[in-house]
């Protein structure tokens, strides 16, 4: 694996520096990066994405064990390191991840295709978000998502009825997979060390996976959130059909799971 020397040497020899627009915090512990990828379980053969490689401090194991990297890179000086590192052993998307907020880029989707995957990655942070509930709500042939993030993202994706942090992304992760807290990381597991507190966390899908239309419930839970401070009569409208057990007053960061489903079905 990639040392803290290793990489300040790739950057330094082509006079880069990272980039905090792209949000580039170089993750170089090796435990943490081994942590990560056994969490993962994948094995020889299986199908890997990785969004933000950088200068492939996790991309380089990742195909030492046999895997079939599909690696996306926004920054060109970080395409041409991968470029130069690994060749064709990874297939590189060079570009945004995304296109927009709700969807994948063409290139990329295109890449993934309908062949199942798992996403291993240390997520720039600007990217988690988005990029987490698209394949939660888009992707059925995403097998799990295991990633270093920003630790109020991980808290987010990790909360329960009744919390703060608890809103569209808690819902799908709740719904669709099985959340699990794997570390959390000091700023000093980075560099250059970033100013937020950073987690590990993964998304374990749910086999089989639950009989409820992914995207639907998505954009009705956005819809829902979107005005978390009101009540749900408020948001959903005065002539709305609510179910005789769920209070037309209450908000929707007191609603559970299945409370959400029933009223996406009547809506």
């Amino acid at each position: 694996m990639q040392t803290l020397t290793d990489i300040k040497s790739l950057l330094a020899s082509r006079d880069i520096r990272p980039r905090h627009r792209f949000g580039q915090n170089f993750l170089h512990d090796h435990n943490l990066i081994r942590r990560l990828i056994d969490a993962s379980g994948v094995r020889a053969g299986d199908r890997v994405l990785e969004v933000g490689p950088g200068t492939g401090a996790l991309t380089e194991p990742l195909v030492e064990m046999g895997c079939t990297v599909i690696a996306c890179e926004i920054d060109r000086d970080m395409q041409a390191i991968v470029r130069e590192r690994l060749g064709e052993r990874v297939m590189l998307i060079e570009g945004d991840c995304l296109d927009g907020k709700h969807a994948l880029s063409a290139e990329l989707a295109r890449a993934l295709g309908s062949e199942p995957f798992t996403l291993v990655a240390n997520l720039p942070y600007q990217a988690a978000t988005p990029l987490m509930a698209i394949l939660l709500a888009d992707y059925p042939q995403c097998q799990g998502q295991f990633v270093t993030i920003q630790k109020e993202v991980a808290q987010r994706l990790a909360a329960k009825p009744g919390d703060d942090q608890w809103g569209a992304i808690s819902l799908l992760a709740t719904v669709f997979s099985r959340v699990e807290w794997l570390a959390t990381l000091p700023a000093s597991c980075f560099w250059p060390a970033p100013e937020v507190t950073s987690a590990m966390i993964a998304l374990h899908t749910l086999t089989p996976r639950p009989s409820v239309d992914a995207h639907a419930l998505g954009v009705f839970a956005q819809r829902l959130f979107c005005k978390r401070r009101k009540q749900l009569g408020a948001v959903l409208g005065r002539d709305f059909p609510f179910p005789p057990d769920i209070d037309p007053c209450v908000r929707a960061e007191t609603l559970r799971p299945e409370q959400v489903i029933m009223l996406m079905e009547r809506a």
